[in-house]
C-alpha cells in the first residue's frame, strides 16, 4: 500500500467513526512500510488492513475494513489472512469491535481486556506542577526505558515519530530526574485524543491528564 492508498483507507476509517489523528499516517507507515495491505476488485480498492511489526516478537493489526459495498462476500478473510501471514510467529494484538470478537477467537485470539472510550470537553483550571515538563526535554533513552515496561516490545522508531507530530503536546512527569509518567494529546478529525498516557500511579496520571 502506498501513502496515497493509506490516505484513502484513513478516510474509510473516519467514515466508520474511528476518528483517526490528523498526522497518524506517517508515524505508522514509516514504522513498518511493508505492513499495510489493500485488496482490489477489478482494479478498484475495496479492502484494507494494517499489520505493523514492532521488532521480531510483536505486531499489531488494525485498519481492518471492507468497503460497505463489498461486505459479506468473503473479501475480508482474504486480506485478513495476508496480515496474519505477514506477522507469522509473532505475538499479535488487535482492537476488536464487539460484533467481531467471536470471529477473532476462531483465528486463535483471546480477549485480553476491554477498551472504553470517553469523550468530553477540555478546559478548566490550568494544572501547575514543577514536575511536569515537555517530553522533548527528557532524555529519549529514558522515555524508551519507561515505555518498554508497559508495551509488549521496543518501539523506538514509532515513538520518535509519534512525539514529533504537529498539533500535539507531549508531557513527562519527572521526580528527582526520574520519569514517573508521560502522556500525549494530538489533533484528530474531530477534537483531540489523549494517548498514550502512562504513569506510576493514579495521582500522577491525573496531573498529566489535566
Amino acid at each position: 500500500m502506498t501513502k496515497s492508498d493509506l490516505d484513502l483507507t484513513i478516510s474509510w476509517a473516519a467514515t466508520e467513526g474511528w476518528n483517526p489523528g490528523l498526522h497518524d499516517r506517517d508515524t505508522f507507515y514509516n514504522t513498518d512500510p511493508q505492513g499495510f495491505f489493500m485488496g482490489f476488485l477489478d482494479d478498484k480498492p475495496i479492502s484494507c488492513i494494517s499489520a505493523v511489526s514492532y521488532g521480531k516478537d510483536f505486531g499489531f493489526i488494525g485498519l481492518y475494513i471492507v468497503h460497505s459495498d463489498h461486505r459479506n462476500k468473503g473479501y475480508g478473510i482474504k486480506i485478513w489472512d495476508k496480515a496474519i501471514d505477514y506477522l507469522k510467529n509473532k505475538n499479535i494484538g488487535l482492537d476488536g469491535v464487539v460484533a467481531q470478537q467471536e470471529n477473532y477467537k476462531k483465528s486463535g485470539f483471546k480477549l485480553a481486556y476491554r477498551n472504553i472510550r470517553y469523550e468530553g470537553l477540555g478546559g478548566g483550571k490550568k494544572t501547575k506542577s514543577e514536575k511536569l515538563v515537555k517530553l522533548s526535554t527528557v532524555p529519549f533513552e529514558q522515555v524508551i526505558a519507561y515505555d518498554e515496561k508497559l508495551f509488549p516490545a521496543p518501539r523506538t522508531p514509532f515513538l520518535r515519530l509519534w512525539f514529533q507530530q504537529p498539533e500535539s503536546l507531549s508531557l513527562g512527569y519527572l521526580d528527582k530526574r526520574n520519569l514517573k509518567g508521560y502522556g500525549m494529546v494530538r489533533k484528530c478529525r474531530t477534537g483531540y485524543k489523549v494517548g498514550p498516557l502512562f504513569a506510576d500511579n493514579a495521582k500522577i496520571a491525573e496531573t498529566i491528564f489535566s
